[in-house]
This record gives structure tokens, C-alpha cells and sequence, in this order.
């Protein structure tokens, strides 16, 4: 039961940070939001790679491994997500995130030549069908807009690019210590959009965003990920793929209780089918 619940928390808090998300997106900088959050990620990771894992020796293809995958991982999805936010609604972005095992089925067919199995074809065929109802769910409102979910779908993108690559050096290098190479390569990625808006921090005296901020930086960054390699140790991973339905019901959830925003039947239609392309795409194989 506690590595159920450990799986559930770590997607939960990855769905509520889609509204947090919006709301400092509302306020600050996009590439200061990500960079800050990288930053205070570092500033914890670092004692926790030194405690957990020890000193660790990368080769320099896992280096390299690494730097990509901060880039699309982190870079890519938190700027086109935080962008996208700016655009849509939380709870528009939330089921466009949902589409992301059906997407990284696809790019390990595409890149690792791996077989999809029908199911994960049907998978993609509902994901489809799930952002055409968010289309279609689209009534010209402000916090709606078509570009919006656009960009999201990018960050989703950049997500699945991350999640194949991560693959190839599966085993390889100690989760946290992998975690704080891509938080401190994209430090570096984010500092030279950071400088032309670091005169925009002073909107963190604030105490609502300042603790916004450390909540995202701290559960999205950390806390999520050690929650789910907890969980993992006693799951196997295509029985913990499944709780990443926890994803776009989070983030529904808060986005209509929290945000107040408004959800139609087309959005209802579309949440059910990308739960389907969710479940079809991460239900555990038979032995």
C-alpha cells in the first residue's frame, strides 16, 4: 500500500504543479521562473547526492546523455509549459500533459526501434482523439487558446525526448545524482535568458509567489522524484506506469475547485479518453 501511495503523491503533485505553474506564470518570467527553480533544486540535490549516493564518476557519454537530456527534460518542457500556461488553462494543460506515455511510445518506436504492441497504437489513437476534444472543447475564452495548448504539446514532447534518452543510461548513474547534473546543466542553459529579466525578482517579496516558487521548485524538482523511485523499489515499472493517471486528474481537479476555471462535456469526453490512451499505454505486459 505505501508504494501505491508513494507512486499516487509523486503524480499527484507533478498535476497540482500545473496550476502552481500558471500562477507564477501570471507574474514572473518564464525563463526566471525555470532558472529559479533549477537553482533551489541544486541547492538541495546537492547534500542529497553526497548522502545518498556518494561520490559518483560519470563517463563522458553519460555527461553528454545528461546535458540533452536537461535540455528537452527540463529546459524545453518547463519554458514551453510555463509559456503555454500564459495562454491556456490549467485545466486544458493538464489533459494535454496526459498525452505524454502515448507520446514517448511513439518516439522509442521511432528512435529505439522499439515494437508498440496494438494496445499502445490505440493508446496513440485515443490520445489523438482526446486533443481533438480539447479542440473542440475551445470556446474563444481568453485563458483559452489554441497556441497555448500548442506550446504545451511541445513541453510534452521535449518530456518524451527526455524519457527516451533516459533510457539509454538506465542503470548506469544513481537517480539523484543524474538529477542534479540536469538540474545544474540547465542552470547554465537558463542563466543568459535569466540576465536581461533578473530585475523581475523583486516581485518575490511578495510572500505568496516566494512560497509558490520553493513549493514548485521543491515538489516538482524534488520531492516527486524521490517519491517515485521510492515507490519504484517495490513496484515494477509498467505497474507504476499506470498511476500516472494521477497526472491529468490532478490537475483537473485543481484547476476547476482551486482556479475556478470552467469545464464542459467536450472537456469530459476528452479527459476519458486520454485516461484510456494513459492506461492502454502504461498497463504492465504479460509475462
Amino acid at each position: 500500500m505505501i508504494p501505491y501511495l508513494q507512486l499516487a503523491s509523486s503524480m499527484a503533485l507533478v498535476g497540482a504543479n500545473v496550476a502552481v505553474a500558471k500562477l507564477l506564470a501570471e507574474s514572473l518570467p518564464v525563463p526566471m521562473i525555470a532558472g529559479l527553480r533549477c537553482l533551489i533544486a541544486c541547492a538541495v540535490l546537492w547534500p542529497l547526492a553526497r548522502m545518498i549516493d556518494g561520490p559518483v564518476r560519470l563517463p563522458w557519454d553519460v555527461t553528454k546523455n545528461l546535458f540533452w537530456q536537461a535540455l528537452f527534460g527540463t529546459v524545453l518542457y518547463n519554458s514551453a509549459l510555463l509559456a503555454g500556461l500564459r495562454l491556456t488553462g490549467a485545466l486544458e494543460a493538464g489533459l494535454v500533459l496526459a498525452t505524454l506515455p502515448a507520446v514517448i511510445a511513439v518516439g522509442g518506436a521511432i528512435w529505439l526501434r522499439e515494437r508498440l504492441p496494438p494496445r499502445q497504437w490505440l493508446a496513440v489513437v485515443l490520445a489523438a482523439g482526446g486533443m481533438g476534444a480539447i479542440a473542440l472543447a475551445r470556446g474563444g475564452g481568453v485563458e483559452v487558446s489554441l497556441l497555448g495548448d500548442v506550446l504545451v504539446f511541445a513541453g510534452v514532447c521535449g518530456e518524451a525526448v527526455y524519457a527516451v534518452l533516459a533510457r539509454r543510461i538506465a542503470g548506469r548513474v544513481p537517480v539523484v545524482t543524474a538529477s542534479l547534473w540536469m538540474q545544474g546543466f540547465s542552470v547554465a542553459l537558463l542563466a543568459p535568458l535569466c540576465l536581461p529579466v533578473l530585475g523581475e525578482v523583486v516581485v518575490l517579496a511578495d510572500p505568496r509567489l516566494a512560497v509558490l516558487l520553493l513549493f514548485h521548485a521543491l515538489t516538482a524538482s524534488v520531492l516527486c522524484l524521490l517519491l517515485w523511485y521510492a515507490g519504484l523499489k517495490r513496484v515494477k515499472a509498467g505497474l507504476a506506469g499506470i498511476f500516472t493517471a494521477f497526472l491529468p486528474a490532478t490537475a483537473a481537479a485543481v484547476a476547476l475547485v482551486v482556479l475556478g476555471e470552467s469545464g464542459s462535456a467536450a472537456h469530459a469526453a476528452g479527459f476519458a479518453l486520454l485516461l484510456g490512451s494513459v492506461v492502454l499505454a502504461t498497463w504492465p505486459r504479460r509475462a
